[in-house]
């Protein structure tokens, strides 16, 4: 069985990040597959998908990080290109990966206690994001 859903996310721009596991939890289960994977896809280049402990502390770190790994104020060969100030979200967002996939076990996100599903602008400006959750198993 397949079940796919799209959720649409506001973001305000370049940092900011959304817990979205009660969202794909909630596909997951009018979905009906009680044992297989669900495939979270941010559609576009300048946002990621992942897993973290979705708390104050690395809600902040995890940005910082990437700030310091790929830093805006670079002029990288994007901006050399298009001039729009953003290829350090293309490469951060790169770094992180725009997909995820979780297994689905008995029904429900095979995620630890302090696992959950986050989505990461790392564009600079606000922007509104498309989530394709596909869910591919068994029914029982």
């Amino acid at each position: 069985m397949v079940h796919q859903e799209q959720l649409t996310l506001n973001t305000r721009g370049h940092r900011d990040s959304h817990d979205v596991t009660d969202l794909v939890a909630a596909v997951v289960k009018r979905s009906g597959v009680r044992t297989g994977l669900a495939h979270v896809f941010n559609i576009g280049s300048t946002a990621a998908v992942g897993v973290i402990e979705f708390e104050p502390g690395l809600q902040q770190d995890l940005p910082d990080l990437l700030d310091r790994l790929i830093p805006p104020s670079r002029n990288y060969g994007h901006e050399q290109a298009w001039h729009d100030g953003n290829g350090h979200s293309h490469l951060q967002a790169t770094l992180l990966g725009p997909s995820l996939t979780v297994p689905v076990t008995d029904g429900e996100l095979a995620l630890g206690t302090w696992q959950q599903i986050f989505h990461l602008e790392c564009d600079i400006k606000p922007r509104r994001r498309t989530l394709v959750v596909t869910v591919l198993g068994d029914s029982e």
